[in-house]
Protein backbone atom coordinates (compact mmCIF):
# COMPACT_ATOMS: atom_id res chain seq x y z
CA UNK A 1 0.00 0.00 0.00
CA UNK A 2 1.28 3.49 -0.50
CA UNK A 3 1.97 6.51 1.06
CA UNK A 4 -1.72 8.57 1.69
CA UNK A 5 -1.14 11.86 2.54
CA UNK A 6 -4.30 11.59 5.22
CA UNK A 7 -3.51 8.34 6.50
CA UNK A 8 0.92 9.47 7.39
CA UNK A 9 -1.08 12.73 9.01
CA UNK A 10 -3.70 10.68 10.89
CA UNK A 11 -2.94 8.06 13.72
CA UNK A 12 0.57 8.79 14.50
CA UNK A 13 1.65 8.81 10.65
CA UNK A 14 4.38 11.68 11.38
CA UNK A 15 5.76 9.93 14.46
CA UNK A 16 6.13 6.59 12.62
CA UNK A 17 8.03 8.25 9.60
CA UNK A 18 10.10 10.27 11.85
CA UNK A 19 10.88 6.62 13.75
CA UNK A 20 11.59 4.76 10.44
CA UNK A 21 13.93 7.77 9.61
CA UNK A 22 16.10 7.28 12.33
CA UNK A 23 16.67 3.26 12.02
CA UNK A 24 20.47 3.49 11.81
CA UNK A 25 21.64 0.84 8.66
CA UNK A 26 25.25 -0.34 9.05
CA UNK A 27 27.35 2.78 8.66
CA UNK A 28 30.42 3.39 6.51
CA UNK A 29 32.95 5.25 8.69
CA UNK A 30 33.82 8.40 6.90
CA UNK A 31 36.47 10.92 7.42
CA UNK A 32 36.45 14.11 6.44
CA UNK A 33 39.69 16.27 5.50
CA UNK A 34 37.13 19.15 4.84
CA UNK A 35 34.67 21.06 7.12
CA UNK A 36 31.65 18.81 7.20
CA UNK A 37 29.02 21.40 8.06
CA UNK A 38 30.66 24.23 5.31
CA UNK A 39 26.58 25.27 5.34
CA UNK A 40 26.45 26.13 8.73
CA UNK A 41 23.25 24.79 11.33
CA UNK A 42 19.55 26.32 11.79
CA UNK A 43 16.73 26.13 13.73
CA UNK A 44 13.06 26.61 13.23
CA UNK A 45 9.81 25.56 14.32
CA UNK A 46 9.60 26.30 18.37
CA UNK A 47 7.00 24.90 20.64
CA UNK A 48 7.03 25.54 24.50
CA UNK A 49 8.88 22.42 24.59
CA UNK A 50 11.39 22.78 21.92
CA UNK A 51 12.65 22.88 18.20
CA UNK A 52 13.71 21.68 14.76
CA UNK A 53 17.50 22.06 14.68
CA UNK A 54 19.25 21.72 10.88
CA UNK A 55 22.34 20.75 9.25
CA UNK A 56 23.72 18.92 6.31
CA UNK A 57 26.77 17.25 5.93
CA UNK A 58 28.88 18.79 2.65
CA UNK A 59 32.63 18.69 2.75
CA UNK A 60 32.09 19.46 -0.77
CA UNK A 61 29.37 21.69 -1.24
CA UNK A 62 29.33 22.17 -5.07
CA UNK A 63 30.17 18.47 -5.87
CA UNK A 64 27.74 15.80 -6.30
CA UNK A 65 26.84 14.57 -3.43
CA UNK A 66 28.09 17.59 -1.57
CA UNK A 67 31.57 14.98 -1.30
CA UNK A 68 29.73 12.45 0.72
CA UNK A 69 29.94 8.52 0.11
CA UNK A 70 26.55 7.36 -0.69
CA UNK A 71 25.61 5.81 3.06
CA UNK A 72 24.66 7.09 6.13
CA UNK A 73 26.52 8.84 8.61
CA UNK A 74 25.34 9.53 12.29
CA UNK A 75 25.78 13.21 13.92
CA UNK A 76 26.29 14.02 17.23
CA UNK A 77 24.01 16.58 18.50
CA UNK A 78 23.57 18.79 22.00
CA UNK A 79 21.20 21.36 23.63
CA UNK A 80 22.69 22.80 26.42
CA UNK A 81 21.64 25.75 28.58
CA UNK A 82 24.44 27.94 28.14
CA UNK A 83 26.95 29.01 25.39
CA UNK A 84 30.05 27.13 26.83
CA UNK A 85 27.96 23.90 27.12
CA UNK A 86 28.69 23.27 30.59
CA UNK A 87 25.23 22.78 31.11
CA UNK A 88 23.87 20.07 28.58
CA UNK A 89 20.22 19.16 28.88
CA UNK A 90 19.24 17.15 25.26
CA UNK A 91 21.33 14.97 23.23
CA UNK A 92 21.46 12.17 20.92
CA UNK A 93 22.48 10.67 17.73
CA UNK A 94 21.06 11.22 13.96
CA UNK A 95 21.18 10.18 10.49
CA UNK A 96 22.65 12.01 7.81
CA UNK A 97 21.10 9.91 4.93
CA UNK A 98 22.16 10.18 1.69
CA UNK A 99 18.88 9.83 -0.15
CA UNK A 100 17.95 13.10 1.47
CA UNK A 101 21.58 14.57 0.76
CA UNK A 102 22.67 13.73 4.05
CA UNK A 103 20.55 16.51 5.56
CA UNK A 104 19.72 16.49 9.45
CA UNK A 105 16.29 17.16 11.14
CA UNK A 106 16.30 16.87 14.95
CA UNK A 107 12.95 17.00 16.66
CA UNK A 108 13.94 18.76 20.41
CA UNK A 109 11.20 18.32 22.70
CA UNK A 110 10.63 18.02 26.78
CA UNK A 111 12.85 21.06 27.08
CA UNK A 112 11.53 24.55 29.44
CA UNK A 113 9.37 26.98 27.67
CA UNK A 114 9.97 30.49 26.57
CA UNK A 115 13.63 29.88 27.47
CA UNK A 116 17.13 30.56 24.98
CA UNK A 117 18.92 27.38 24.20
CA UNK A 118 22.44 26.47 22.35
CA UNK A 119 23.24 24.22 20.00
CA UNK A 120 25.85 21.85 18.26
CA UNK A 121 26.65 18.87 15.61
CA UNK A 122 29.50 16.70 16.03
CA UNK A 123 30.77 14.08 13.61
CA UNK A 124 34.37 12.50 13.20
CA UNK A 125 35.70 14.68 15.99
CA UNK A 126 34.44 18.43 13.65
CA UNK A 127 31.86 20.41 15.72
CA UNK A 128 29.83 22.53 13.89
CA UNK A 129 28.90 26.38 14.17
CA UNK A 130 26.74 26.87 17.25
CA UNK A 131 23.69 28.30 17.25
CA UNK A 132 21.13 29.65 19.49
CA UNK A 133 17.18 29.41 19.66
CA UNK A 134 14.31 30.03 21.78
CA UNK A 135 11.32 28.04 22.76
CA UNK A 136 7.79 29.47 22.89
CA UNK A 137 5.92 30.63 25.62
CA UNK A 138 3.86 28.19 27.67
CA UNK A 139 0.18 27.92 25.71
CA UNK A 140 -1.61 29.65 28.96
CA UNK A 141 1.21 32.19 29.12
CA UNK A 142 0.98 36.14 28.69
CA UNK A 143 4.78 37.02 27.59
CA UNK A 144 5.75 40.81 27.63
CA UNK A 145 6.89 40.66 24.20
CA UNK A 146 8.38 39.17 21.49
CA UNK A 147 10.77 40.24 18.71
CA UNK A 148 10.52 38.84 15.33
CA UNK A 149 12.07 39.95 11.70
CA UNK A 150 10.69 39.14 8.43
CA UNK A 151 12.64 38.73 5.36
CA UNK A 152 13.11 37.61 2.16
CA UNK A 153 14.21 37.59 -1.45
CA UNK A 154 17.60 36.74 -1.65
CA UNK A 155 18.88 36.69 -5.54
CA UNK A 156 22.45 35.90 -5.00
CA UNK A 157 23.50 37.43 -8.42
CA UNK A 158 21.76 41.06 -7.41
CA UNK A 159 23.34 41.77 -4.22
CA UNK A 160 25.03 40.66 -0.83
CA UNK A 161 23.16 39.35 1.84
CA UNK A 162 24.17 41.96 4.24
CA UNK A 163 20.81 42.38 5.58
CA UNK A 164 21.12 38.79 6.99
CA UNK A 165 24.39 40.07 8.96
CA UNK A 166 22.35 42.89 10.37
CA UNK A 167 19.12 40.84 11.22
CA UNK A 168 21.72 38.20 13.15
CA UNK A 169 22.94 41.03 15.20
CA UNK A 170 18.90 42.17 16.40
CA UNK A 171 18.95 41.49 19.66
CA UNK A 172 16.62 38.68 21.35
CA UNK A 173 14.80 37.54 18.34
CA UNK A 174 12.27 34.81 19.21
CA UNK A 175 12.16 34.11 15.22
CA UNK A 176 12.45 34.57 12.08
CA UNK A 177 9.88 34.90 9.36
CA UNK A 178 11.47 33.85 5.71
CA UNK A 179 8.75 34.06 2.88
CA UNK A 180 10.29 32.85 0.23
CA UNK A 181 12.44 32.91 -2.50
CA UNK A 182 15.49 31.55 -0.63
CA UNK A 183 17.01 30.44 -3.75
CA UNK A 184 16.55 31.76 -7.65
CA UNK A 185 16.54 29.10 -10.58
CA UNK A 186 17.75 31.19 -13.23
CA UNK A 187 21.32 30.25 -15.42
CA UNK A 188 23.98 32.10 -14.21
CA UNK A 189 24.43 35.95 -15.37
CA UNK A 190 26.56 36.46 -18.48
CA UNK A 191 29.52 37.76 -17.79
CA UNK A 192 29.29 40.97 -19.14
CA UNK A 193 26.21 42.57 -17.15
CA UNK A 194 23.25 44.50 -18.93
CA UNK A 195 21.00 46.27 -17.25
CA UNK A 196 20.95 48.97 -14.18
CA UNK A 197 21.54 46.47 -11.75
CA UNK A 198 24.82 45.04 -11.24
CA UNK A 199 25.87 41.18 -10.97
CA UNK A 200 27.98 41.10 -7.45
CA UNK A 201 28.40 37.35 -8.35
CA UNK A 202 27.83 34.33 -10.12
CA UNK A 203 25.37 31.17 -9.81
CA UNK A 204 26.58 28.38 -11.46
CA UNK A 205 25.36 26.68 -14.46
CA UNK A 206 22.29 27.05 -16.25
CA UNK A 207 18.77 26.91 -14.85
CA UNK A 208 18.08 24.21 -12.45
CA UNK A 209 15.86 21.68 -13.23
CA UNK A 210 17.12 18.05 -11.80
CA UNK A 211 17.62 17.07 -7.46
CA UNK A 212 21.42 17.58 -7.61
CA UNK A 213 20.75 21.18 -9.57
CA UNK A 214 18.67 22.34 -7.13
CA UNK A 215 20.60 21.11 -4.19
CA UNK A 216 23.80 22.73 -5.52
CA UNK A 217 21.77 25.88 -5.77
CA UNK A 218 20.88 25.56 -2.11
CA UNK A 219 24.91 24.90 -1.14
CA UNK A 220 25.85 28.34 -3.51
CA UNK A 221 23.32 30.43 -0.89
CA UNK A 222 23.50 28.70 2.32
CA UNK A 223 27.63 28.30 2.48
CA UNK A 224 26.72 32.80 2.30
CA UNK A 225 28.77 33.89 5.58
CA UNK A 226 25.98 36.71 6.18
CA UNK A 227 23.01 34.08 5.83
CA UNK A 228 25.13 31.52 7.87
CA UNK A 229 24.95 34.21 10.78
CA UNK A 230 21.53 34.54 10.69
CA UNK A 231 20.67 31.17 10.69
CA UNK A 232 22.69 30.79 13.87
CA UNK A 233 20.97 33.48 16.04
CA UNK A 234 17.48 32.52 15.77
CA UNK A 235 14.67 29.71 14.68
CA UNK A 236 13.40 30.37 11.16
CA UNK A 237 9.97 29.59 10.37
CA UNK A 238 10.06 28.53 6.78
CA UNK A 239 7.95 29.06 4.02
CA UNK A 240 8.44 29.16 0.02
CA UNK A 241 7.38 31.26 -3.06
CA UNK A 242 8.19 30.65 -6.75
CA UNK A 243 11.28 30.88 -7.17
CA UNK A 244 12.46 27.71 -5.11
CA UNK A 245 10.77 26.27 -8.61
CA UNK A 246 10.37 28.13 -11.14
CA UNK A 247 9.29 31.65 -11.53
CA UNK A 248 5.22 32.52 -11.50
CA UNK A 249 4.22 28.54 -10.79
CA UNK A 250 0.98 27.85 -9.38
CA UNK A 251 -0.16 24.89 -8.32
CA UNK A 252 0.89 22.21 -11.39
CA UNK A 253 1.38 24.67 -13.60
CA UNK A 254 4.47 27.00 -14.57
CA UNK A 255 4.86 29.93 -16.45
CA UNK A 256 5.53 28.61 -20.04
CA UNK A 257 3.76 26.02 -21.49
CA UNK A 258 5.06 22.84 -20.06
CA UNK A 259 2.72 19.65 -19.65
CA UNK A 260 1.91 19.53 -16.01
CA UNK A 261 2.83 16.08 -15.83
CA UNK A 262 6.13 17.05 -16.74
CA UNK A 263 6.61 20.52 -14.40
CA UNK A 264 5.35 18.18 -11.34
CA UNK A 265 8.69 16.52 -12.09
CA UNK A 266 10.43 19.83 -11.55
CA UNK A 267 8.41 20.26 -8.98
CA UNK A 268 8.98 17.19 -6.74
CA UNK A 269 12.68 18.09 -6.92
CA UNK A 270 12.60 21.62 -5.85
CA UNK A 271 10.57 20.77 -2.83
CA UNK A 272 12.97 17.97 -1.85
CA UNK A 273 15.62 20.08 -1.97
CA UNK A 274 13.31 23.00 -0.03
CA UNK A 275 12.89 20.01 2.45
CA UNK A 276 16.29 19.18 3.02
CA UNK A 277 17.45 22.54 3.36
CA UNK A 278 14.74 23.94 5.81
CA UNK A 279 14.63 23.82 9.43
CA UNK A 280 10.88 22.26 9.13
CA UNK A 281 9.34 19.22 11.27
CA UNK A 282 8.45 16.20 9.64
CA UNK A 283 4.93 17.07 9.52
CA UNK A 284 6.52 19.38 6.18
CA UNK A 285 8.10 15.85 4.78
CA UNK A 286 7.22 16.19 0.76
CA UNK A 287 5.40 13.52 0.38
CA UNK A 288 4.29 12.56 -3.33
CA UNK A 289 6.57 15.51 -3.73
CA UNK A 290 5.03 17.86 -2.11
CA UNK A 291 4.94 19.38 1.16
CA UNK A 292 2.44 20.14 3.71
CA UNK A 293 3.63 23.73 4.27
CA UNK A 294 0.90 25.37 6.34
CA UNK A 295 0.94 24.97 9.89
CA UNK A 296 0.47 27.04 12.73
CA UNK A 297 2.89 28.39 15.57
CA UNK A 298 1.40 30.16 19.02
CA UNK A 299 3.32 32.18 21.09
CA UNK A 300 1.45 31.33 24.29
CA UNK A 301 -2.11 33.88 24.47
CA UNK A 302 0.12 36.68 22.47
CA UNK A 303 0.14 35.54 19.23
CA UNK A 304 -0.73 32.74 16.82
CA UNK A 305 1.44 32.50 13.29
CA UNK A 306 -0.50 30.97 10.86
CA UNK A 307 2.08 30.09 8.03
CA UNK A 308 0.55 29.96 4.52
CA UNK A 309 1.48 28.47 1.44
CA UNK A 310 0.13 30.50 -1.84
CA UNK A 311 1.52 28.49 -4.54
CA UNK A 312 0.37 24.97 -4.27
CA UNK A 313 -3.31 25.59 -4.53
CA UNK A 314 -3.99 28.48 -6.27
CA UNK A 315 -6.02 28.78 -9.13
CA UNK A 316 -4.48 29.35 -13.04
CA UNK A 317 -3.19 32.71 -13.16
CA UNK A 318 -4.43 35.35 -14.97
CA UNK A 319 -2.63 36.51 -18.22
CA UNK A 320 -0.15 39.35 -16.93
CA UNK A 321 0.99 39.76 -20.45
CA UNK A 322 -0.24 38.97 -24.29
CA UNK A 323 1.69 35.78 -24.78
CA UNK A 324 2.05 34.48 -21.52
CA UNK A 325 1.61 30.37 -21.08
CA UNK A 326 -0.04 28.58 -18.74
CA UNK A 327 -2.79 31.21 -17.84
CA UNK A 328 -6.05 33.05 -18.62
CA UNK A 329 -7.45 35.91 -19.55
CA UNK A 330 -10.59 35.50 -17.24
CA UNK A 331 -12.09 33.02 -15.35
CA UNK A 332 -15.34 31.20 -15.31
CA UNK A 333 -15.58 30.17 -11.37
CA UNK A 334 -14.38 32.15 -8.15
CA UNK A 335 -10.31 32.24 -8.04
CA UNK A 336 -8.54 31.06 -5.26
CA UNK A 337 -4.95 31.67 -3.43
CA UNK A 338 -4.92 28.87 -0.85
CA UNK A 339 -6.96 26.22 -2.06
CA UNK A 340 -10.97 25.23 -0.10
CA UNK A 341 -8.76 22.85 2.25
CA UNK A 342 -6.10 25.47 3.51
CA UNK A 343 -8.73 28.34 3.43
CA UNK A 344 -11.13 25.82 6.10
CA UNK A 345 -8.11 25.57 7.70
CA UNK A 346 -7.52 29.38 8.42
CA UNK A 347 -11.02 29.96 9.37
CA UNK A 348 -10.92 27.50 11.42
CA UNK A 349 -7.48 28.56 13.38
CA UNK A 350 -8.61 32.15 13.33
CA UNK A 351 -10.08 33.71 16.50
CA UNK A 352 -9.88 35.98 19.11
CA UNK A 353 -8.32 33.70 22.01
CA UNK A 354 -4.99 35.49 21.89
CA UNK A 355 -3.71 39.30 21.56
CA UNK A 356 -3.01 38.66 17.80
CA UNK A 357 -3.19 36.69 14.91
CA UNK A 358 -0.39 37.27 12.50
CA UNK A 359 -1.10 36.26 9.25
CA UNK A 360 2.20 35.05 7.02
CA UNK A 361 0.66 35.09 3.79
CA UNK A 362 3.66 36.30 1.55
CA UNK A 363 2.66 38.66 -1.92
CA UNK A 364 1.01 41.87 -1.10
CA UNK A 365 -2.69 41.30 0.02
CA UNK A 366 -3.59 45.21 -0.21
CA UNK A 367 -4.89 46.24 -3.31
CA UNK A 368 -2.55 48.10 -5.21
CA UNK A 369 -3.45 51.04 -7.48
CA UNK A 370 -0.66 51.18 -10.43
CA UNK A 371 -2.07 53.65 -12.56
CA UNK A 372 0.31 56.22 -12.19
CA UNK A 373 2.98 53.74 -12.71
CA UNK A 374 5.97 55.04 -15.93
CA UNK A 375 5.62 51.09 -16.92
CA UNK A 376 2.52 49.67 -17.18
CA UNK A 377 2.02 46.56 -15.30
CA UNK A 378 -1.09 44.30 -13.25
CA UNK A 379 0.47 42.37 -10.52
CA UNK A 380 -1.73 39.41 -11.44
CA UNK A 381 0.57 36.79 -9.32
CA UNK A 382 -0.12 38.61 -5.87
CA UNK A 383 -3.66 39.04 -4.69
CA UNK A 384 -4.57 41.77 -6.80
CA UNK A 385 -4.76 38.54 -9.64
CA UNK A 386 -6.86 36.19 -6.84
CA UNK A 387 -10.07 39.09 -6.17
CA UNK A 388 -12.17 36.62 -5.09
CA UNK A 389 -9.94 35.01 -2.83
CA UNK A 390 -9.30 38.28 -1.16
CA UNK A 391 -12.70 39.04 -0.98
CA UNK A 392 -12.81 35.63 0.95
CA UNK A 393 -10.31 36.77 2.98
CA UNK A 394 -11.81 39.92 4.14
CA UNK A 395 -14.95 38.38 5.23
CA UNK A 396 -13.44 36.08 6.83
CA UNK A 397 -11.83 38.32 9.40
CA UNK A 398 -14.83 40.67 9.11
CA UNK A 399 -17.56 38.04 9.90
CA UNK A 400 -15.87 37.15 13.14
CA UNK A 401 -15.29 40.56 14.21
CA UNK A 402 -12.07 40.18 14.42
CA UNK A 403 -9.76 43.53 15.24
CA UNK A 404 -6.45 41.75 16.11
CA UNK A 405 -5.07 40.68 12.35
CA UNK A 406 -1.82 41.94 11.10
CA UNK A 407 -0.38 40.59 7.95
CA UNK A 408 3.27 39.82 6.77
CA UNK A 409 4.98 38.93 4.15
CA UNK A 410 6.71 39.82 1.05
CA UNK A 411 7.82 39.36 -2.53
CA UNK A 412 7.57 42.67 -4.33
CA UNK A 413 10.97 43.87 -3.61
CA UNK A 414 9.57 46.95 -1.69
CA UNK A 415 8.07 47.85 1.19
CA UNK A 416 4.15 48.57 1.22
CA UNK A 417 2.77 49.41 4.69
CA UNK A 418 -0.85 50.46 4.72
CA UNK A 419 -4.45 49.00 5.55
CA UNK A 420 -6.30 46.03 3.79
CA UNK A 421 -9.88 47.83 2.92
CA UNK A 422 -13.28 46.03 3.87
CA UNK A 423 -14.45 46.91 0.55
CA UNK A 424 -12.77 46.10 -2.97
CA UNK A 425 -13.90 49.13 -4.64
CA UNK A 426 -12.95 51.78 -1.65
CA UNK A 427 -9.08 52.21 -1.00
CA UNK A 428 -10.45 54.44 1.99
CA UNK A 429 -13.17 51.85 3.56
CA UNK A 430 -12.87 51.15 7.00
CA UNK A 431 -9.77 48.52 7.16
CA UNK A 432 -10.30 44.85 8.39
CA UNK A 433 -6.28 44.40 8.87
CA UNK A 434 -2.87 46.09 9.11
CA UNK A 435 -0.22 44.89 6.72
CA UNK A 436 3.61 45.36 6.45
CA UNK A 437 5.18 43.71 3.18
CA UNK A 438 8.67 43.38 3.40
CA UNK A 439 11.35 44.54 0.50
CA UNK A 440 13.93 41.91 -0.32
CA UNK A 441 17.58 41.43 1.40
CA UNK A 442 19.06 41.74 -2.61
CA UNK A 443 16.67 40.99 -5.27
CA UNK A 444 15.75 44.53 -6.98
CA UNK A 445 14.33 45.67 -10.21
CA UNK A 446 16.12 49.62 -9.39
CA UNK A 447 19.52 50.45 -8.08
CA UNK A 448 18.51 49.78 -4.48
CA UNK A 449 18.42 52.94 -3.73
CA UNK A 450 16.49 55.67 -1.76
CA UNK A 451 13.68 56.81 -4.70
CA UNK A 452 12.08 59.64 -2.45
CA UNK A 453 8.42 59.95 -2.25
CA UNK A 454 6.51 57.31 -4.50
CA UNK A 455 4.54 59.36 -6.76
CA UNK A 456 1.84 56.06 -6.69
CA UNK A 457 1.10 57.42 -3.22
CA UNK A 458 -0.84 59.56 -4.29
CA UNK A 459 -3.50 56.87 -5.82
CA UNK A 460 -3.49 54.34 -2.80
CA UNK A 461 -4.90 56.47 0.24
CA UNK A 462 -4.53 53.05 2.29
CA UNK A 463 -1.13 52.59 2.25
CA UNK A 464 1.27 54.48 5.11
CA UNK A 465 4.50 53.75 3.00
CA UNK A 466 5.67 52.90 -0.24
CA UNK A 467 9.40 52.49 -0.28
CA UNK A 468 12.47 51.07 -2.22
CA UNK A 469 15.08 50.15 -0.94
CA UNK A 470 17.10 46.42 0.55
CA UNK A 471 16.34 45.24 4.28
CA UNK A 472 14.02 43.68 6.11
CA UNK A 473 10.93 44.36 8.67
CA UNK A 474 11.51 44.07 12.18
CA UNK A 475 8.59 43.97 14.79
CA UNK A 476 7.99 43.82 18.40
CA UNK A 477 4.92 42.86 19.70
CA UNK A 478 3.38 43.40 23.05
CA UNK A 479 -0.18 42.88 24.49
CA UNK A 480 -1.42 46.30 24.13
CA UNK A 481 0.80 47.23 20.66
CA UNK A 482 2.88 46.07 17.86
CA UNK A 483 5.33 48.11 16.42
CA UNK A 484 7.35 47.65 12.97
CA UNK A 485 10.50 49.18 12.02
CA UNK A 486 11.70 49.44 8.15
CA UNK A 487 14.94 48.39 8.36
CA UNK A 488 17.07 49.49 5.23
CA UNK A 489 20.50 49.20 4.05
CA UNK A 490 22.20 51.97 2.07
CA UNK A 491 23.55 49.59 -0.58
CA UNK A 492 23.70 45.89 -1.29
CA UNK A 493 26.56 46.36 -3.62
CA UNK A 494 29.79 46.07 -1.70
CA UNK A 495 30.34 44.66 1.69
CA UNK A 496 29.75 46.66 4.47
CA UNK A 497 26.38 48.32 3.86
CA UNK A 498 25.36 50.43 6.72
CA UNK A 499 21.94 49.56 8.42
CA UNK A 500 19.26 52.25 8.98
CA UNK A 501 15.54 52.81 10.10
CA UNK A 502 13.68 54.57 7.22
CA UNK A 503 10.53 54.73 9.64
CA UNK A 504 8.13 53.00 12.29
CA UNK A 505 4.42 52.17 12.18
CA UNK A 506 2.25 50.79 15.32
CA UNK A 507 -0.90 48.59 15.21
CA UNK A 508 -3.21 49.07 18.40
CA UNK A 509 -5.73 46.25 19.45
CA UNK A 510 -9.19 47.47 18.45
CA UNK A 511 -7.93 49.77 15.77
CA UNK A 512 -6.70 47.38 12.53
CA UNK A 513 -4.63 49.99 11.24
CA UNK A 514 -1.15 51.41 10.77
CA UNK A 515 0.08 54.34 12.41
CA UNK A 516 3.12 56.35 12.35
CA UNK A 517 5.18 55.85 15.72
Amino acid sequence: MGFDRRTMIAAGGQAALLAALAVTPALAVQRFLADPFSLGVASGDPAPDGFVLWTRLAPQPFEPGGGMAATGVAVDWEVAEDEGFRRIVKAGKALARPELAHSVHVEVAGLRSHRRYWYRFQVDGVRSDVGTVRTAPAAGAMPDRLRFAVAGCQHYERGLFTAWRHIAAEADLDFVYHYGDYIYEGKAAPAVATGRVPIVRRHVGDEIYSLDDYRRRYATYKADPDLRAAHAAAAFLSSFDDHEVENNWAADLDENTTPPEVFLLRRAAAMQAWYEHMPVRIAQFPHRGAPLAYRRLDYGRLMRVHLLDKRSYRSIRLCEKPGDGNCVDRRDTPDSMLGDVQERWLGDGLGGERAWNLLALGGIVMPFDRSLQKVPSNGYDNWTGFPDARERLVGMIRDRGLKNVVITGGDSHMFFVGNLPSRRDDLESAPVAAEFHATSISSNSGNGLPIGADPRAASNPHMAMIHDQRGYLSFDVRPGVVHSDVRVIDQAFTPGGILGTAARFAVEPGRPQVVRA
